[in-house]
């Protein structure tokens, strides 16, 4: 199975040309491949394919094996792969996920891709829809208690669920004990990604995550989307900002014409590679 390694902003996915190959078991071999020890080692498998509805689809297997709608890199990371590798020569191409379709303009010069901005569409508030076990037209300040402290959570979808929690550093935060057991938290009955948030300033926020089936990565698209979502429904930031993640930078803007959420930022190749397991 021939495959390519990929990265936006650190967050890396084993992709799959699903034109040309075939990949009979996704789910066991996303756990194969993915493991950073025994296989090539990824944050999960991402398969392209013909869309039904858009130009193309993608299907995202995290590395646990599980699956996932939505992957704000991914789409980035796509949007590079499908023009740069001759599958298309459009520079505004979309693409079919299981949150829905997505639209990917290209910055193209000299016939690379040097960026690709992503329509990711409206968050989602209505607790149902995010799933969230909880009742009300949104989940904006909800206090539980985890790991024996009261945390407050802010919920939303953007095509998967997100939890979002502002802290004042980063740094210090425990993202693995905190994100576990908010991933796995009963008020989430399809597990949630959770985003660990610290305002700079009304312009620039700064995002480590952890997400759902993955664990901490370098950098979550759609949980950098939710957090600037919540941080302007609490009146916390602007419309666009700069959100710094582990592994890079993403420009964020929400519409306030269409309620949409756009985000910029680059895709890299790493390697081209032969499975033969």
């Amino acid at each position: 199975m021939r495959f390519t390694k990929m990265q936006g902003t650190g967050n890396d996915y084993i992709y799959v040309n699903c034109f040309e190959e075939t990949v009979a078991h996704p789910h066991q071999t996303a756990r194969i491949i993915s493991d950073r020890h025994f296989g090539v080692g990824s944050d999960g498998l991402v398969l392209i394919g013909p869309g039904a509805s858009a130009d193309f689809s993608m299907r995202i297997i995290n590395r646990d094996g599980s699956e996932s709608e939505m992957c704000g890199n991914a789409c980035r990371c796509i949007g590079k792969y499908v023009y740069e590798r001759g599958l298309t020569n459009k520079t505004t191409v979309t693409l079919e996920t299981g949150g829905g379709v997505k639209v990917l303009h290209l910055t193209v010069r000299e016939g690379k891709v040097e960026s690709v901005r992503v329509d990711m569409g409206q968050p989602e508030w209505s607790p149902e829809k995010i799933p969230v076990a909880l009742s009300g037209q949104s989940i904006l300040g909800h206090e539980v208690e985890v790991l024996g402290k009261k945390v407050a959570i802010h919920c939303v979808s953007m095509g998967n669920p997100h939890c979002v929690v502002f802290v004042e550093n980063t740094d210090t935060t425990d993202v693995a004990g905190m994100g576990a057991a908010l991933e796995n938290h009963p008020l989430f009955p399809c597990r949630t990604n959770v985003e660990f948030v610290q305002v700079i300033d009304r312009t620039h926020l700064k995002m480590r995550v952890w997400e759902r089936g993955a664990g901490e990565t370098l950098a979550c698209g759609t949980g950098a989307c939710a957090s600037l979502a919540v941080a302007v429904m609490t009146g916390r930031a602007d419309r666009l900002v700069q959100m710094q993640l582990l592994g890079g930078e993403l420009t964020l803007e929400w519409s306030g014409q269409d309620g949409h959420i756009h985000q910029q930022g680059p895709a890299e190749f790493v390697f081209d590679g032969v499975w033969t397991e």
